[in-house]
């Protein structure tokens, strides 16, 4: 086990104590033996202290506390959906008769707090003979008792690795957003499609996700929202969606 040197920073060993005032090595008296044991008991103490530390940090065997940076439960992940970008952009909630627009689920959990929403959207200006459809999905975990941080890249990486000859992904890494954030865009060689795109977000131990899937036929007067349209229209979704979780 690593010793450590009194007030000089952790990681090196632990230097002698002072000799106490009459002990002269190994002279008479027994000052050879009250300087071992003084010694001794300096580096005791000193490894108490970096004891505690590691212990304090979650070394040990220690659990570490988890870093929500912030962030709290909700019930309802779709009322605190930012969707003014979306309606900037041009689509409104789609009026399905027969069935939930917008739906939500949520789950507490010790080990993690789980929230989804999903809402239905198409074209404001979209006439009766339109076929365009429009889905936005959000999730949001509060990881309680491990760190999302070393996979958290892995996850959106791995589509690199998925292709057909219909499509590919794109994987970029957005600045500025939590602690690390990733944009995957669908690139496809389809006619009659419109935009994927999916932005994961880490905070400390939170976790944010939004998806926008667009299809517009290739009969529809719509033209379909492009990948780079998509991509900055669910970044200010975003940022406007985790200061809400943050209140």
């Amino acid at each position: 086990m690593p010793g450590v040197q009194v007030g000089g920073g952790y990681g090196a060993y632990a230097a002698p104590a002072p000799m106490p005032p009459g002990g002269g090595g190994n002279g008479g008296g027994g000052g050879g033996g009250k300087s071992w044991l003084w010694a001794l008991g300096g580096a005791v103490a000193a490894s108490a202290v970096w004891a505690g530390v590691v212990f304090a940090t979650g070394g040990f065997g220690g659990e570490p506390k988890a870093d929500l940076a912030g962030y709290g439960y909700t019930s309802d992940l779709c009322s605190s959906t930012d969707l003014k970008a979306i309606e900037d952009a041009g689509y409104e909630q789609k009026n399905s008769s027969g069935s939930t627009n917008p739906r939500h689920s949520s789950t507490r959990d010790p080990a993690l707090d789980s929230m989804t929403c999903q809402i239905d959207f198409e074209p404001s200006d979209a006439s009766s003979g339109d076929y365009s459809s429009a889905w936005l999905s959000t999730t949001a975990g509060l990881h309680r008792e491990s760190d999302p941080e070393p996979e958290f890249e892995a996850q959106y990486r791995q589509y690199e690795d998925q292709k057909t000859s219909s499509y590919t992904y794109r994987v970029s890494e957005v600045d500025g957003l939590g602690d690390e954030a990733y944009v995957v865009t669908q690139q496809s060689t389809s006619s009659g499609t419109g935009a994927y795109v999916i932005l994961g977000v880490r905070e400390g131990w939170t976790t944010y996700q939004s998806t926008w899937s667009e299809y517009v036929s290739s009969s529809s007067s719509d033209d379909a929202m492009s990948s780079s349209e998509a991509t900055e229209m669910l970044e200010k979704s975003a940022r406007a969606t985790l200061a809400k979780l943050k209140e």
